[in-house]
């Protein structure tokens, strides 16, 4: 049974193997333990039975959230994991007040690029040459979050 819960210290080491699955520049264990020991931030993992299949971080200052990981084990991809983390990641990011979320997704991350567009995302932008090994553009969308509405 999957289930969405903070991040817990115990979960760090899974968390980075799936890291260095996905990712060209994973980050370090020490990256998700500094990450996770900030109050304004919000790092969320979805377990099943003692895995972890995925996970998300939203950085939050005065207002605004960066979503700045998410991430779901390849052997747990199209089972709606990345939907659930970032719905309840967004509940606890509108908790802390954050009105406004922004992320950056490779160009080429068409199934990234269609989640956040199903979760109403837009892009605002593109940071050229934002991402390494291999080179690319990364696409900035952001939602914004007013008196009960997503807009």
């Amino acid at each position: 049974m999957l289930n969405i819960r903070a991040m817990e210290e115990k979960d760090i080491p899974q968390v980075e193997e799936i890291e260095k699955k996905i990712f060209s520049l994973p980050w370090s264990e020490k990256s998700f333990h500094d990450a996770c020991s900030d109050e304004n931030n919000i790092y969320l993992v979805c377990e099943d039975e003692g895995t972890i299949t995925g996970y998300c971080g939203l950085w939050t200052v005065f207002g605004e959230g960066n979503i700045t990981n998410m991430a779901v084990h390849p052997d747990y991809r199209k089972k709606g994991i990345g939907m659930m983390l970032m719905e309840e990641m967004e509940k606890r990011g509108i908790q802390k007040k954050v009105d406004v979320f922004f992320l950056e997704v490779r160009e080429s991350n068409d199934a990234a690029r269609r989640l956040y567009e199903k979760m109403k995302y837009k892009q605002i932008g593109i940071r050229k040459r934002f991402y390494e090994r291999p080179v690319e553009d990364a696409i900035v969308m952001s939602k914004m979050y007013t008196e009960g509405n997503i807009c």
